[in-house]
């Protein structure tokens, strides 16, 4: 039998049985809405209530801080509309590096690109050189989902303190506001928000073993939103409408699970790539996109000099593998990604690379067969 090698868990994860358990019975017994006034509902809005709860106490938050989305893409929208709608003429900063889920939303407002190097660290002299007085909001994404490169996010925090302090003595009144999109950290980083410095953060259950189209919001007190959704106040007023219980309690359950293992899957799958990028190395026409250190150690981009990416993944599925060529949510897009661009990688270079993406299931026989059927191939 064909084998089936699956290398694309920055893309979206399988549902852990675990958290598949805990889901289970709000699709059924207790489907009730939670804002109903009935026992049985207050039952499933307590359940809902210990979900937050349970999110705060590992993004070291409180509980009022946290809302519920249906993932990334709404959390980041939430967070950077949000802000902007409340501050027309002010602007926005995000790195060259961002997902499309906060790139396409912050151009629609006044908007500036923080530049990264060629391994896709920010520059963080370009960021001081573009934050102005009108600046109320920066994004820099945690973990890059195609290259894996991990921001310093203290780091940008002290240089927004810095400008607030300034603000201050200038009589300057506009806030200053740090978002991250975090979606790909909780399976590797710890998420404590006052360490990390951050005013708004967007997690996504779809990539942590949770289900799809769950996730979540933090929002620290006093960072001031309009809301995207209206409609009968859920969620503090911020995302209307009637809560999902499965899918929060199934997000909830998918972070903690995350949190509890964290440490020993990053050993793990820092030997398994570690041990993967040194062979993939030693052919001279595989470079690697991205930091050597500093780097999410579940994943892998590539570059193999004159192989064409798409016909690649193509013959490696045939093979039953399974990899990508950048981010799953524009896959289909025929323009070559913007990380890599970003990065100074021309479009042919571009199209001629591809990421491996590591997860729990991911064995050294898996990228073993995956190795010897990629050497094959090129």
């Amino acid at each position: 039998m064909k084998k089936s090698i699956y290398l694309d868990y920055a893309a979206a994860t399988p549902l852990d049985p675990k958290v598949l358990q805990k889901m289970l019975p709000f699709f059924s017994e207790d489907f009730f809405n939670p804002t109903a006034n009935y026992s049985k509902s207050k039952l499933v809005k307590e359940k809902v209530t210990e979900a937050r709860k349970q999110v705060a106490m590992i993004l070291g938050s409180r509980s009022n801080e946290i809302i519920f989305t249906t993932g990334g893409t709404e959390s980041n929208n939430i967070a950077i509309k949000g802000v902007m709608d409340l501050f027309k003429d002010a602007n926005i900063l995000y790195s060259s590096i961002e997902h499309e889920a906060v790139i396409n939303p912050a151009k629609s407002y006044n908007h500036k690109e923080i530049k990264v190097d060629e391994k896709g660290n920010l520059d963080f002299e370009d960021l001081k050189k573009k934050i102005d007085s009108k600046t109320v909001l920066i994004s820099v994404m945690h973990v890059n989902n195609e290259i894996g490169v991990i921001n310093k996010l203290s780091l940008v925090a002290e240089i927004i303190k810095k400008e607030r302090l300034s603000r201050e003595k200038n009589n300057n009144p506009l806030p200053l506001y740090l978002h991250s999109d975090a979606s790909q950290s909780p399976n590797l980083l710890s998420l404590v928000v006052d360490k990390l410095g951050i005013d708004l953060m967007t997690l996504n259950g779809g990539k942590i073993y949770g289900p799809k189209q769950s996730g979540a919001l933090y929002i620290r007190t006093g960072t001031n939103l309009k809301p995207l959704i209206e409609g009968g106040g859920q969620e503090d007023g911020i995302r209307s409408g009637t809560l999902n219980p499965a899918n929060i309690i199934g997000f909830s359950e998918s972070l903690k699970l995350a949190n509890e293992i964290r440490k020993d899957e990053e050993k793990r799958l820092e030997k398994l790539t570690g041990d993967l990028i040194k062979k993939l190395l030693n052919n001279p026409k595989i470079t690697l996109n991205g930091p050597i250190k500093n780097r999410a150690m579940n994943n892998i981009n590539i570059c193999i000099d004159g192989v064409d990416n798409e016909t690649l993944i193509y013959k490696l599925d045939q093979k039953g593998i399974m990899v990508a060529s950048g981010s799953a949510c524009s896959a289909s897009d025929q323009e070559p990604s913007h990380v890599l661009k970003a990065i100074g990688l021309s479009g042919k270079q571009a199209r001629e690379s591809i990421r491996i993406s590591i997860g729990r299931p991911t064995s050294d026989e898996d990228l073993e067969y995956f190795y010897n059927a990629l050497m094959e191939l090129i």
